[in-house]
């Protein structure tokens, strides 16, 4: 009555719209080459950015726009910059959108955004996707091109944006309006100033105080690692987490008291229902493959790294994982944790060990939802990947099980679904790109420690997204006090440290860390040539001679 529509409502009934108009679409091209006056309100291309594989909002997005009666250009996923700007040009497009998931793709939309103004375009750019935020699109983004960058929180804003950038009435105020916003927002960014941070020396000063004891120190049950062809899914099901499959169709609320909810309740409700038929078709019919890999490996701190051995004599380095410490200022009593601090110190001469994994849920889902879009069914193609998503969360879930009970201090749990799912469990599963340890390229470090590729089908893009999508990889630490944490911002000292240690160029490791740097790279390189003590070493910025550079 009161004229709402959700959007799992929106997408299901395009289902019905596009088969009509398949039937149909004979019928209308002969009319409208009889009569000459049908077209769409716009043209909309619409691309996740090159490196990232993730496009559930961005295909509830084109679903909706094309409700309305736009006409959308949907690039799919991993699209290089060039071929967005060409075939924008090409379809004479009123508006492109970028998408993304992971933080690296905040670089590839500023990217673009320096690519549109460079080759003279001129159409409004629209921003969304999980990481990325009205803030960033104003400081980061919107300095980069003139003509209207605009950031979408969500699917169900999206016509009403969209209407008023196409509208020649409501555009240029629109656009204003914007500009004036974002403005003031970047001002009050540059008024904020760099956060107040603790040097990196006295940050790794407050490092968590553990004592270290042997008997707290648990044992795998085998180091090395084991390959999981084929999990069956449904032993995945018991352990999904619904509460985000909710927040995929943007109906908020927890799992299952959302369906008490006034508003929501009943469409959710009945999106679940329709959920729980796919999956049980996907289950029974075994449409998708659950595939994984995982171990555990001895392991020590050293300092901020963490060393992984290759056998019990610890005299051959497998590979070292690289952590980030945080450096803001807190009260007494509280510390400047990183995830090395979890990990027994190579000093203590303690035997500790670390875990790794890799899981998909992903095989067989382009296929699936080739199937559903062949049937012009958008719906159940994107409840497809909703799913998949799930189950990989859930397998993610169930392994951490099987890995407590095989390091042994999780045989004894008695935990609810819902303890589960709360994670009321000693340990915790990291995983790069992620708060606590936020760079991506310590996920190829994981990927070839677990040959994950070979076991599990899994890729990764440049810029370290997983492939399939519905993909999960991390790290496991067993200690009792280990809890999740975000790294927050970090000063330049310890940037400088970290590149060493990862022989890694400092402007790379400043690109890939840049959402958590607290200063400006640019101007701190600038600084030190000024000052004279950069050397002008060529290969890399910080000015030292480095014999991996």
């Amino acid at each position: 009555g009161a004229g709402k529509m959700f959007l799992p409502q929106v997408v299901k009934s395009a289902r019905v719209m596009k088969k009509a108009v398949a039937y149909l679409l004979p019928f209308m091209e002969a009319e409208k080459l009889a009569s000459g006056n049908h077209q769409a309100q716009g043209k909309i291309l619409l691309a996740t950015v090159k490196g990232d594989v993730h496009d559930i909002g961005k295909n509830i997005v084109g679903v909706v726009l094309g409700c309305n009666n736009y006409q959308v250009i949907d690039l799919g996923v991993m699209v290089p910059c060039d071929k967005i700007l060409a075939v924008a040009r090409e379809q004479k497009v009123d508006i492109i959108g970028l998408s993304g998931l992971i933080t690296p793709s905040l670089d590839e939309m500023v990217h673009v955004a320096k690519e549109m103004t460079r080759e003279g375009v001129q159409v409004p750019l629209l921003i969304g996707g999980a990481t990325t935020s009205k803030a960033h699109t104003a400081v980061k983004i919107a300095p980069a091109y003139r003509h209207g960058v605009v950031h979408v929180l969500d699917a169900s804003r999206a016509v009403g944006v969209v209407g008023s950038l196409i509208s020649p009435e409501q555009k240029a105020a629109f656009v204003e309006k914007t500009r004036s916003e974002q403005e003031h927002a970047r001002k009050a960014y540059a008024d904020r100033g760099p956060k107040s941070l603790l040097s990196f020396e006295q940050a790794h000063a407050k490092r968590i105080p553990i004592k270290w004891r042997a008997e707290d120190i648990p044992t795998p049950a085998f180091t090395g690692l084991r390959v999981l062809e084929a999990v069956p899914l449904d032993r995945l099901v018991p352990f999904i987490d619904w509460t985000p499959f909710f927040h995929t169709w943007e109906l908020r609320g927890r799992y299952p008291g959302i369906f008490n909810d006034p508003t929501v309740g009943s469409k959710a409700k009945e999106l679940f229902d329709d959920a729980q038929n796919l999956l049980k078709e996907i289950v029974d019919k075994k449409l998708l493959t659950a595939r994984g890999v995982y171990g555990f490996y001895p392991a020590n701190g050293v300092d901020d790294d963490i060393e992984l051995y290759g056998d019990e004599s610890r005299s051959h380095v497998l590979t070292t994982f690289h952590t980030l410490r945080q450096q803001s200022e807190k009260p007494d009593g509280q510390y400047n944790v990183a995830l090395a601090d979890y990990v027994a110190p190579k000093s203590a001469g303690l035997k500790d060990y670390l875990g790794a994994f890799a899981v998909t849920a992903g095989i067989g889902v382009d296929a699936l939802c080739a199937r559903f879009e062949k049937d012009h069914d958008d719906y159940n193609s994107i409840m497809v990947k909703a799913l998949a998503d799930r189950l990989a969360e859930a397998f993610a879930e169930w392994l951490h099980k099987q890995a407590r009970d095989e390091w042994g201090y999780g045989k004894d749990e008695q935990l609810s679904s819902e303890d589960l799912i709360r994670e009321r469990y000693r340990g915790i599963r990291p995983a790069p790109g992620y708060p606590a340890c936020p760079d991506h390229t310590e996920k190829r470090l994981l990927f070839d420690l677990l040959q994950a590729e070979k076991n599990t089908g899994i890729t990764l893009t440049e810029t370290y997204a997983m492939l399939p999508a519905s993909s999960v990889s991390g790290l496991y630490f067993a200690h009792s006090e280990s809890r999740y944490f975000a790294v927050g911002k970090i000063g330049r000292d310890q940037v400088l440290d970290y590149h060493v240690r990862k022989q890694m160029a400092l402007e790379a490791v400043e690109r890939w860390l840049s959402p958590n740097l607290n200063y400006d790279p640019d101007e701190a390189g600038a600084t030190e040539i000024n000052a004279g003590r950069s050397t002008g070493t060529p290969g890399c910025s910080c000015g030292q001679s480095h014999g991996w550079v």
